[in-house]
């Protein structure tokens, strides 16, 4: 079965930077053919969209994210990566990472925490 295993999560002051990865296992066919994605909730509000990237490595942000969070992938590790920079205490959230493809149920990984305080 397909598992997303989130990294990288902690604890960090307003300004730093933070790398989250996503890896993937029990994939049958080529992740290539997957499309990718960050999101994140934070206590008491609706999960949301933070960045994805398609099959094609085409590239989508959340507005409040843009410029400050780069989303990669690696196909041959099988893994997504999230760099955020300049992070601010209302980035504080569990970040989850997706795997999709169109027409199917998604899956999801477990969540990494993400903490931005002083």
């Amino acid at each position: 079965q397909v598992q997303l295993v989130e990294s990288g999560g902690g604890l960090v002051q307003p300004g730093g930077s933070l790398r989250l990865s996503c890896a993937a296992s029990g994939i049958i066919f080529s992740i290539s053919i997957y499309n990718m994605g960050w999101y994140r909730q934070a206590p008491g509000k609706q999960r949301e969209l933070v960045a994805t990237i398609t099959s094609g490595g085409s590239t989508n942000y959340a507005d409040s994210v843009k410029g400050r969070f780069t989303i990669s992938r690696d196909n041959a590790k099988k893994t997504a990566y999230l760099q955020m920079n300049s992070l601010k205490p209302e980035d504080t959230a569990v970040y989850y990472c997706q795997l999709s493809r169109p027409g199917r149920t998604p899956y999801w990984g477990q969540g990494t925490q993400v903490t931005v305080s002083s």
